[in-house]
Parts: structure tokens; sequence; C-alpha cells
């Protein structure tokens, strides 16, 4: 039988131009730089392939020019449709600038897009994003305006509203896994996460299109044991060896068995945190946890943190930490490995989780916040020069049980002073964060309100809950002037009816554990 391999050179030239292309990745996580490398070469040696479009769920890159950041050329892209740009901020220039047209649509949506053109249907059917910038009564997930096609609709289903983004064929897939053989079959048992590799694959091979597998290793006259096979062959056209270099399990690090699951690190070894910003938040945020074991989802940035104080304190048995990337269980990875979990229990594929997530699988979400309205809504997605792209938060924060918010009051060069359990404010933020409109919305404390959910939002010196849209101050840290430290660095006035002081034990050197009171 004919070997599936072929070189890196091959493999690039099997775009053509107008394609539209799927790329795997998540963060930093099982990025195919090699076919990557190879596209970008093959554009600045004889000018094509041109006019692509590029459809990814986590915007593949380092924040540098590692990841889908080697693609960021004109006329080589024409069109991206993404749910995270955070880490590839050169085709999100691109973006921002009108160079090209763009959409960003939340990740789940994404990953569900691919099942959904893989067994041929319309669309996606959803509630997710209703209320959002993904809702196309107010931006439809276009970034600029030389982007004029709308990819998603209103769709009304027995009397209720659906937002509908529909399908369209993939001409080529850029996946990865860790050893192939000569049918095409391909297994990942070095990889940090599984991802949507299958989606990707199933749904470019009914599309018609041509699935490309950059591995590390190739098996010329064995096949890859069934039981281990994560895509296969008759969804594979072609493999790649890729160099060392250009296959690491992630930006971060090279390759780690604790994070494919191979190996489990035992120790019991606790990461201090030390006492500050982030840690004032993660403490506050942790007495959100109720009692009985539910899972909780952590998002990128001051959340992270909450997974080293549970343990520092000793919650994190009582927990199951969860990662939209796929993990269950375990403590969750963060920089440019976030996504994956060290000792988790399971790693599903992405689209799978989010049918999880979607369904109200989530007990408790902890989230970032950048800016924050009267209303209750919340962008982290869209600013002024910068472009990060809701990436999970959309479906997390839609459909999670509870959400909390955590952040710093104010932004850039916030210095706190901590003494004897009370707080004050050294140095404020240059930027105010809870402002009168959020520049995009991200979350939707109008809906959030109709439906009743649980919302807080949780800073350093004060803690907001969402209450019959608008939100209301309900806690203050000890030492903290509501006055002049809260309502004038704020461009609103929250309700104000019962404020109390927040627990003296977020504030204190030793574990909250060991406090007593």
């Amino acid at each position: 039988m004919t070997s599936k391999l072929i070189s890196t050179e091959k493999a690039a030239a099997l775009v053509k131009n107008g394609d539209t292309i799927t790329i795997a990745g998540f963060v930093g996580t099982g990025v195919p730089d090699e076919l990557l490398i190879a596209l970008e070469k093959r554009f600045f040696s004889e000018g094509n392939p041109r006019e692509l479009t590029l459809l990814f769920s986590a915007g593949p890159g380092d924040g540098k020019f590692r990841g889908l950041n080697r693609l960021a050329h004109i006329p080589l892209v024409k069109r991206i449709i993404g749910g995270h740009f955070g880490l590839i901020p050169k085709l999100g220039k691109l973006a921002l600038n009108g160079e090209i047209e763009a959409y960003n649509i939340p990740q789940g949506l994404i990953t569900h897009l691919y099942r959904d053109i893989a067994s041929g249907k319309p669309g996606v059917f959803t509630k997710i994003g209703i209320g959002t910038f993904a809702d196309p009564r107010i931006e439809g997930g276009k970034v600029n305006k030389n982007t004029h096609e709308d990819l998603i609709k209103i769709i009304d289903v027995e009397g209720e509203e659906y937002l509908f983004i529909k399908t369209f064929p993939i001409n080529i897939a850029i996946i990865r896994g860790t050893t192939a053989d000569f049918v095409g079959n391909v297994s990942m048992e070095r990889e940090a996460l599984r991802l949507d590799n299958l989606a990707q694959a199933m749904a470019t091979k009914n599309s018609g299109g041509i699935v490309i597998a950059q591995v590390e290793k190739f098996l010329t006259h064995k096949k890859v044991n069934a039981r281990k096979v994560e895509i296969p062959g008759a969804m594979v056209d072609a493999v790649v060896i890729s160099k060392p270099e250009n296959h690491l399990q992630t930006y971060d690090v090279p390759y780690s068995p604790y994070l494919d699951g191979t190996k489990r690190n035992e120790s019991t070894e606790e990461k201090s945190v030390e006492l500050g910003l982030r840690k004032i938040v993660a403490r506050r945020a942790l007495l959100e946890l109720p009692k009985e074991k539910k899972v909780v989802n952590l998002g990128i940035g001051m959340p992270e943190t909450i997974a080293d104080v549970a343990r520092e304190e000793g919650r994190i048995n009582s927990i199951i930490l969860t990662a939209e990337a796929g993990v269950i269980g375990g403590q969750p990875a963060g920089g440019l490995s976030f996504g994956g979990a060290y000792n988790t229990d399971a790693i599903m594929s992405q689209n799978q989780q989010f049918d999880f997530y979607d369904g109200g699988g989530i007990e408790l979400a902890f989230l970032g916040m950048a800016q924050v309205s009267i209303r209750g809504d919340v962008n982290v997605s869209r600013f002024s020069d910068r472009l990060s792209g809701a990436g999970g938060f959309v479906n997390i924060s839609s459909s999670a049980k509870n959400v909390v918010f955590c952040g710093t009051f104010t932004a850039g060069g916030l210095k706190i002073d901590i003494e004897d359990g009370s707080l004050r404010i050294q140095q404020e933020g240059e930027s105010t964060k809870f402002i009168n409109q959020v520049q995009q919305i991200t979350f939707s404390g109008s809906v959030a309100s109709s439906l009743r959910k649980p919302v807080k939002y949780i800073t350093e010196r004060c803690v907001f809950e969402l209450v019959e849209d608008q939100i209301e101050l309900i806690e203050v840290a000890s030492g903290i002037d509501i006055e002049k430290d809260i309502l004038k660095k704020m461009e609103f006035l929250p309700l104000i009816r019962n404020v109390k002081l927040m627990d003296s034990k977020i504030f204190q050197q030793t574990p909250m554990r060991d406090t007593k009171g």
C-alpha cells in the first residue's frame, strides 16, 4: 500500500488560492508549526497561496511570531474566523486595521461548527451568545466595517430565540498528533490535549477537502494500535514528520509526561502565593465555593491563582477543576501551557467539553474582567488598540450556574499596603474598569438578570453583586473609604444598601484556615 508520508514542501503545495483552512492548536498547545512554517515559506518564495480563509477556535500562538502569527501576511490571508486572538496579535492587527475580513465567534460555537459541518447540518443552533457581541443585533461577531457577510443570524424555534451560525465547506485541515502509520492512522499519546483534531478532519473530508497531519513519528511497517487511534487513516490524506523544535508539547514545556497523563506527580508540596493583589482576589473568590464537591472552571489570568490558593488552603480536593480545552480534574497549567493540566483525571475532545459546559455542567465559573458596566456587562474581548477575542468566555459565563468575575478594581500601576487585616491604596491604577458602557459586551448582565443567574464581581477592595439589571456594592475591605477609594473611581453610582466588611482573614499573612474568627 502506498505510504501517505510526504515532505513539508509537498504538503504546503496542496493548499490552493482561496482555500478555507482549519488549523489545530489551543493557545501554545498542539500547534502544527512545521506546516505553518512551510506555508509561510512558500508564500514568500512564490507568492502563493493567496486569499485564504483561516478557521480556528483558540488562536494558537505565542504572542510573537509562532503559530498563526506566521500566516499574518497580505495577500496570504483574506478572512479569519476565530474564537480567540490574544496570542496572535499579528493577525489581530490586520483585523483591527480592516485589512482582512474578520469574525470573532465564541470558541465553543466554532468547535461545534466543526461537527455540524462534518454531519452535513445547516448550522449551529444555540442560545450561547445572545445579548453579547455575537448577537447580530449588536455586532454579529464582525470585527471591522470591511466584514459584510452575516455568518450569524437570529432564528425562532418554537417561539424561542436562538443564534444560528451557518456551516460552510472546509478545503484543508492541518491537524497534529504524535504517531502516524503508513495508512494515515494518527495517535496522540504525547499530546497534552485532544482538542478538535478528529472533528476538524471529519468536517474537511466530508467537505471534499484534504487533511494533513503533522506528527513526531512514522511507522513504516506496522499500524498504530486501533485502541490508540485518534484520527483514522480514512480521514487523513497526507502525513508530515516534524522537526522536534516545531513539535513542542506546549510553547512553555517541550515535553512533560505529567501533561499528557502518562505520569502523575504525587508530591504534596504546596505552592505558596505571595500576599498581594492576586492572592487577595483569589482568597475572596475561594469563599464562594460550595461545601460539597462541584465542577469549577477557572479562566485565564487572575482566576488561575485560585487553584494555587485552593491548594494552600486545603480545598483543592473539594473541587473538580476543568478547562475548556478538554481537561477534567488535576491542577490547571498556566502561561503558554494554559488549557492543559497536571495530574488530570481525563482529557476529552474540546467540542465534547463544550457540550458539557453549554448544558450547564459548570457549577461555578471564575472569570476575569477588564471592563464592567452599570448593567453588569463585562468586556474581556475588544479594546481600542487590542483584539483579544472571547475564547470560551461567552460559553462559560452564559452556561455556568454561578459566575464570579475576578480582577483588580483599577488597572495599570495599582499598588496596595496590607497591615493588620486592613487594605490601603498606595498608588491608584491609571485605568478605570467600572464604566458606564463597556466597549464590547462579552457577558450580558441583562440576560443574566433575566435568568436570575447569581453573579458577583470581586476586587481587592470591594465586592459587587448583580441585582435587578444593575450592580450593588455588597462588601468593602477594612481601611477602604467608600467615597474616596470606590465611588470616585467609578463612572457610575452602584446600588448601595447594606455594605458589609470583607472577611479579615483574606488580608492576613497566614492561611485563612489557620486564622481564628
